[in-house]
């Protein structure tokens, strides 16, 4: 197995990349259900760092459990291109969603095209943690089609989040036909039951 052995991550690739149980899988799989899989949450799959034989080791694992459905995080967009397999295809791996986080608009002016330029069943962007008002109806129902938002938890110096923040994304994703996913509020709040909003993309 190959091992990577970064700072966030030290291990087997089938580890790393959180596989159910065998027996979930073919459990799922018996009752007719497709499960998902966030591939790494503690990492970024392409980062210039990992290397390329865990990552093709890691690629061959996501090939062969093509009845999950994976959702790949990045931040390093601009890197997916040079980094997937030959086998990728005009349409990407149907049952591989990639996605990029965006906090701030800067970030989603920068890592958006390069994302939407990778082909992908599913393009998804992390809006966690939302550190401002955004602004994604250039690019929401116009190829990214799931957005997942979260205020900052954890730190007692955990950056402020606006419910109306949140509020403006899910009516942009409801005016231009994309999904929205509230993860959580900041600090952990109770979620307002406005935005107690949990879509997935139609498939």
């Amino acid at each position: 197995m190959a091992v990577w052995s970064g700072a966030a991550h030290v291990g087997a690739p089938a580890k790393q990349l959180a596989v159910p149980p065998i027996a979930g899988i073919v459990e799922a799989a018996a009752a007719g259900e497709r499960r998902r899989v966030f591939c790494m949450s503690l990492g970024d799959f392409w980062d210039n760092q990992v290397p390329d034989e865990w990552r093709t080791e890691s690629l061959n694992t996501i090939r062969q459990c093509r009845n999950l459905d994976w959702l790949i995080l990045t931040k390093r967009p601009q890197n997916i291109l040079k980094m997937l397999p030959s086998d990728w295809g005009s349409q990407g791996w149907s049952h591989v969603w990639l996605g990029a986080t965006v906090e701030n608009m800067i970030e989603a002016r920068r890592r958006i095209p390069a994302l939407l330029r990778v082909p992908a069943r599913v393009h998804w962007l992390s809006v966690a943690p939302l550190l401002e008002p955004l602004d994604l109806r250039p690019w929401l129902g116009r190829g990214i089609d799931w957005i997942v938002v979260g205020g900052e938890t954890g730190a007692k110096d955990a950056r402020h989040m606006e419910p109306n923040w949140a509020r403006d994304l899910r009516d942009q994703c409801r005016d231009r036909g994309a999904a929205l996913f509230l993860k959580q509020m900041w600090k952990r709040q109770a979620i307002p039951a406005d935005l107690m909003v949990r879509d997935y993309p139609a498939l």
